[in-house]
């Protein structure tokens, strides 16, 4: 197998291959729009960013791979480093893109008949539970507190 000049393997009719955690054309035409980057000042003199397809391939890569984010063959890949595209991720979230764009995949995932909602499962895995601990002091609303016999 051959290397392209984008570090992208080569199938055997010469064609560049794609990774199957890489973004494919369609999805970009989708989510593409969404991911722009802010305009940049005039007097930005700073080194200019990567593109969002980019770290979003990045983003990929890692959630398919499960590889922590400093270990990402960056170099190898063509790819930001992964700190920039867990930057760029912390960003999308936080200026609200990322939630659109899981929208826009979850409706076209629906029109095509791909999404099966009967497989979604909702637990408490990311709350912590240590071992050994008391109750938590927190009220749930749906029982009235203990009442008091000191009064």
């Amino acid at each position: 197998m051959t290397i392209s000049r984008a570090g992208l393997p080569r199938g055997r009719s010469g064609g560049v291959r794609r990774y199957r955690w890489q973004s494919s054309d369609e999805m970009w035409e989708l989510v593409g729009p969404l991911l722009e980057d802010p305009k940049r000042r005039e007097k930005n003199t700073g080194r200019s960013r990567y593109p969002p397809r980019a770290c979003l391939d990045g983003v990929l890569y890692v959630l398919f791979t499960d590889t922590p984010w400093s270990e990402v063959p960056y170099r190898e890949l063509g790819l930001p480093s992964g700190e920039t595209c867990r930057r760029r991720l912390a960003e999308w979230q936080q200026r609200g893109l990322l939630e659109r764009v899981l929208v826009v995949l979850q409706d076209q995932l629906a029109e095509q008949e791909r999404l099966d909602w009967s497989r979604v499962i909702a637990d408490a895995s990311l709350v912590d539970a240590k071992k050994g601990a008391r109750r938590s002091r927190a009220r749930c609303a749906a029982s009235p507190g203990p009442r008091s016999t000191s009064w």
